[in-house]
């Protein structure tokens, strides 16, 4: 594992703001950030194995002309029926924590920020040291999460429903990052919790 005192695990709801704090954390304080969506997307890129596991179940309705995954397609799959969400984690999840166990071996920093949206959700806390979870109220994330993605409120309100309740992440956090107020109030705080713990 890595030589590394801080391991911070970064999380919090979707559309709360946790891109915003890792790409703050990377660019202010030069904190190297792995991100787990990176390599997530990883494990789905093309010819891939396991692309191929989730095409041989799916087939032509999550595929791109170009053979590469559907994503949005899947999105509709996953997050209407959980049982198919569960078979996908259980897909991609261990690859996740191998790059993340991969990466660690080699980080030669003594801070170093996982960025990992499904924290308690992939059972990788142990993976961490302390829990920064970003949280705002749900009107703000649904409204970012709309903007951001092009989607309904019906289909924000999914992708919320989907997710551990954020309540439920900041009760089990060492640092909950409120981003209900403007940039400057949020990087205040990521800096006065650098400086703890």
């Amino acid at each position: 594992m890595a030589s590394a005192n801080r391991l911070i695990g970064l999380t919090g709801g979707i559309g709360t703001g946790k891109t915003t704090v890792s790409n703050y954390l990377a660019e202010k304080h030069n904190l190297p950030v792995l991100d787990a969506d990176v390599y997530a997307r990883q494990a789905v890129a093309q010819n891939s194995s396991i692309l191929q596991t989730i095409l041989a179940r799916y087939g032509d309705r999550v595929k791109l002309p170009d053979n590469s995954l559907n994503r949005s397609a899947l999105g509709e799959i996953i997050f209407n029926d959980p049982i198919e969400k569960q078979w996908l984690e259980s897909q991609i999840h261990p690859f996740v924590r191998e790059r993340f166990t991969q990466e660690l071996q080699c980080a030669k920093s003594d801070t170093i920020v996982l960025a990992i949206p499904l924290l308690f959700e992939a059972h990788l806390t142990d993976m961490v040291t302390e829990i920064w979870v970003v949280s705002c109220d749900r009107a703000s994330q649904m409204a970012r999460l709309q903007q951001r993605n092009g989607l309904t409120s019906q289909q924000a309100q999914a992708r919320i429903d989907n997710q551990l309740p954020l309540s439920e992440k900041a009760a089990l956090a060492d640092v909950v990052l409120n981003n209900d107020a403007d940039l400057k109030y949020l990087y205040a705080q990521v800096d006065l919790a650098l400086t703890q713990i």
